[in-house]
């Protein structure tokens, strides 16, 4: 990998906060580098392009990274991942997308990831996207993943777009059983004619399973955003579904938080707010010596922790 390469990897695999364990680095289409561990493998799949990650019951204190990066315009990279967790193990799981675009042809990173989690195992799961380049040609990223919980497990998910994407559309399944549960924190902003798109549906598919939706969003430019979450209970469990924007400039937002409750005892709530940043916190900001835009981006930086 060249310089530019590194800085792109690095944008959107945060290699020192997480335990020591394996990776798989994909650039351009193909296996960059990889390193497997005692207890996680990874196995190149051999009817299409992507990779199995098999990590063995009990696994404790290991990571998996998984970052791929594009600097070849137009190329159109798809990728297919599977991630079978054994019993009882806990990991954490860094992915995500880097492009820099220099060209004038579009570059585009379809992943869909699946997961499928034994009773008791647990994963924080991190998901970056980041696009920059000087070229015209647009990036595109559409991620899809799917996630099986058996009993009592556990996933939490953190989704994160910030900076450099002309248009995704993400999609997002998770079907939690008896005891489990799925939490899913997302993070996105555009700008300028950026499009974003995000669909979710949680479901909750055995007693006392669990889910949580955090969305939070800031809308910049003219561009334009779509949220539809949803929640689903099929047995006694409790969801919980928020979604908060600001918008912006000349931008559009949509959000259409969703609960479908199929059993007597599937307590549901969804929460939907979308407004524009208030006058009195910029004006506090101000006296404290920031310019106006300096005081936008630090209250949009809160936000967005």
């Amino acid at each position: 990998m060249d310089k530019t390469e590194w800085k792109v990897l690095k944008e959107i695999a945060d290699l020192e906060k997480t335990p020591q364990g394996a990776y798989n680095f994909r650039l351009n289409g193909q296996l960059d580098d990889r390193k497997t561990t005692e207890h996680i493998d990874i196995v190149s799949k051999t009817d299409k392009p992507g990779i199995d990650i098999i990590v063995q019951p009990g696994t404790k204190n290991e990571s998996v990274h998984i970052p791929v990066v594009l600097s070849q315009t137009g190329l159109h990279d798809v990728v297919y991942n599977d991630f079978y967790i054994g019993e009882g193990a806990e990991v954490d799981i860094v992915a995500g997308c880097g492009i820099h675009n220099t060209g004038c042809e579009t570059a585009q990173h379809d992943g869909i990831h699946v997961f499928h989690l034994a009773k008791g195992a647990k994963v924080r799961y991190v998901e970056r996207h980041y696009g920059e380049g000087p070229g015209t040609g647009e990036n595109i990223l559409n991620p899809k993943t799917e996630v099986y919980l058996e009993e009592g497990a556990s996933i939490t998910m953190e989704m994160t777009q910030i900076r450099g994407v002309d248009s995704t559309v993400r999609d997002t399944l998770c079907v939690v059983g008896p005891g489990g549960e799925c939490i899913i924190n997302e993070k996105l902003l555009t700008d300028g004619a950026q499009r974003a798109e995000s669909n979710m549906e949680i479901i909750l598919d055995g007693a006392d399973a669990t889910g949580r939706v955090v969305s939070r969003s800031v809308a910049k430019g003219e561009s334009v955003q779509v949220f539809r979450p949803c929640m689903t209970g099929r047995a006694k469990s409790f969801g919980h579904v928020q979604c908060d924007s600001i918008i912006m400039d000349r931008a559009k937002i949509k959000s259409v938080p969703a609960i479908d409750a199929q059993d007597l005892d599937a307590q549901l709530i969804h929460e939907a707010a979308i407004g524009r940043i208030a006058g009195d916190q910029i004006l506090k900001l101000l006296t404290l010596g920031l310019t106006e835009e300096e005081a936008e981006e630090k209250i949009l930086e809160g936000f967005l922790q």
